[in-house]
């Protein structure tokens, strides 16, 4: 099955305009790192997560191609809210109500503007309850080529690029279909020291 996939989207972001999004990021309550590669990223990333707190890793193609989801659910070494349930694979809801309360929920976005907002597209929204407040602390790690100017063209990438190559997976994986039900704009942290997005200078996940 072939899907139309604009992609501009998937070039990554130039160091000037990372920098501006980092600044902006900054000034808007979030903690950032910037890293060289998803390797340097996945070695932060296991030094930021506590070892005696719970955390849930939201789906994300960013995640698993890093490693960062198999260290989290599948090293032991980790409070992993997924492991612990084991396979919820039948009940969407339970899905949702898993992931709704961790101390610590790791995943990823869709696109970060040079204003500092995080945006986030998603079918059902699973993921959106921990992002926006049910988790004490939030991790977001972000490929440079999610990096846009501004909302209108995160709301594009998201339309034109993120929903496509998810669709082409979903596809690929099950012959089913993807859509989005729902969008999710994080525009500032509220909490001090609550929100962390690390910024990887390569491409990485959709």
């Amino acid at each position: 099955m072939k899907v139309s996939i604009d992609e501009r989207f998937g070039v990554s972001a130039g160091g000037a305009q990372l920098d501006r999004a980092a600044e902006a990021l900054r000034a808007n309550g979030y903690t950032v790192h910037v890293m060289d590669s998803a390797a340097e990223a996945r070695k932060l990333v296991a030094a930021l997560v506590p070892r005696d707190q719970s955390v849930f890793t939201a789906s994300s193609e960013t995640l698993r191609l890093s490693g960062i989801a198999a260290d989290l659910d599948e090293s032991g070494d980790f409070q992993s809210v997924r492991a612990k349930a084991g396979d919820l694979s039948g009940d969407v809801y339970d899905q949702i109500r898993l992931g709704a309360l961790p101390d610590i929920v790791v995943g990823s976005v869709h696109a970060v503007t040079e204003e500092g907002h995080l945006v986030v597209g998603s079918a059902t929204g699973s993921q959106f309850a921990p992002y926006a407040s049910g988790a004490r602390k939030a991790v977001w790690v972000v490929g440079a080529q999610k990096v846009v100017p501004d909302l209108e063209t995160a709301l594009s990438r998201i339309r034109s690029y993120s929903l496509p190559k998810e669709h082409q997976r979903i596809h690929d994986l099950s012959g089913q279909s993807s859509f989005l039900g729902r969008i999710l704009i994080l525009e500032r942290e509220a909490f001090p020291d609550r929100g962390t997005v690390v910024l990887v200078r390569e491409t990485i996940g959709f």
